[in-house]
């Protein structure tokens, strides 16, 4: 009976229309289940979610001025999460960024951290990391 509830209200949260108070957390990740699966968690959180599969992507969406945090990929092909982090800085638009990436590095997080992000997770990460990022992200930490 749980799990029926479960994927019910994960049904339920991945087709209600975002509210308006509710930040938006853009996901920018190549990876097709990373972007299935985390925006389901971010709206578990109470946030609207939006993914996409590239900086591009996100870059020419209409979701730029509206995100208030973004959760971004390290390493992608075309345009790298940092790239798109020195991007928007030269665009002046400052979004709080959450980088996360599967690659462990010894000079990535440091590097993307002193360049501005919030945090830099490494996947797998528990559902109360990130959500503690966001929180820091938006203020809230």
């Amino acid at each position: 009976m749980d799990a029926a509830r479960t994927v019910a209200h994960r049904l339920r949260m991945k087709f209600a229309e975002p509210r308006a108070e509710c930040p938006l957390i853009s996901v920018v990740d190549d990876d097709e289940s990373v972007r299935e699966a985390l925006p389901d968690l971010v709206r578990e959180f109470g946030f609207s979610a939006r993914a996409f599969s590239s900086a591009r992507e996100f870059l020419t969406s209409d979701c730029v001025a509206q995100t208030r945090c973004l959760i971004l990929d390290v390493f992608m092909p075309g345009m790298s999460g940092p790239e798109l982090q020195r991007e928007l800085k030269r665009r002046q638009q400052p979004i709080p960024i959450v980088f996360m990436t599967a690659k462990k590095n010894d000079t990535v997080r440091p590097q993307v951290l002193e360049d501005g992000a919030v945090e830099c997770l490494f996947k797998p990460f528990s559902d109360t990391a990130l959500l503690d990022a966001i929180k820091a992200a938006l203020g809230h930490g």
